[in-house]
């Protein structure tokens, strides 16, 4: 798939590294029991790993329904499960990175990528938690690689009932009045852990100003989507 991203956006490096991980994640405790960790910068020369991934990962689009009717979901998707090769040599040593730094405390590793390509500002993702399996129940991590035009994700603590029944926090209660905003650029890894999939949802609205496309790897341990 053809996309365009203003070089400007990416950096220049001929090869893709990754920075240490270590002391560089700065994290953030939610309430709950929820945090999130954010390390900018750290995989350099992603330019050409968007370009790869744009061009040869098989997107898909797909449609949900909403209410009475069925819809297009404004982003596409593909998803690459246990065993199978990643698309590019990048994320693989990504994989490997994350399992390194974060194995202890998840208690198992990362083993799924689940891809997503914003075109534009009119491509989004809707408020929710990750609580398809054993996300709904129980603590864990999703790692998200950003590439691309910078876009936000918000945080908001979860109100209402939870999945499945389960109550969560209503919002106003040990949580901020307003979304939390991380602005999430090129090569800047995101880790949500902890209740965060439970006790929180997240979201990329919509934006009217023109911006560029985005490509979002998320890492999930096994039975969590």
């Amino acid at each position: 798939m053809s996309v365009q991203v203003q070089q400007s956006l990416l950096d220049a490096c001929d090869e893709p590294v990754l920075g240490p991980l270590g002391g560089t994640v700065r994290r953030t405790p939610l309430a709950h029991g929820a945090w999130v960790d954010l390390r900018p910068g750290w995989l350099a020369g992603g330019g050409e790993v968007f370009a790869r991934l744009a061009e040869t990962v098989p997107w898909r689009a797909e449609k949900r329904h909403m209410y009475d009717r069925v819809v297009d979901v404004p982003r596409l998707l593909c998803f690459y499960g246990e065993g199978e090769p990643l698309p590019d040599p990048a994320l693989g040593g990504a994989l490997r990175a994350l399992n390194a730094h974060y194995g202890a405390e998840l208690g198992e590793p990362f083993r799924t990528a689940g891809l997503c390509l914003y075109r534009d500002g009119r491509d989004s993702v809707a408020w929710h938690g990750d609580t398809i399996g054993r996300g709904s129940t129980e603590d864990t991590m999703i790692a998200i690689l950003s590439l691309g035009t910078p876009r936000a994700l918000l945080l908001r603590p979860r109100s209402g009932p939870g999945p499945a029944g389960r109550g969560g926090p209503p919002a106003g209660r040990g949580g901020p009045a307003r979304p939390l905003r991380f602005q999430i650029g090129h090569g800047d890894l995101l880790v949500m852990g902890g209740s965060c999939q439970r006790t929180w949802e997240h979201a990329v609205p919509k934006t009217a100003q023109a911006v560029g496309p985005r490509i979002s790897v998320q890492f999930r341990p096994r039975g969590v989507r």
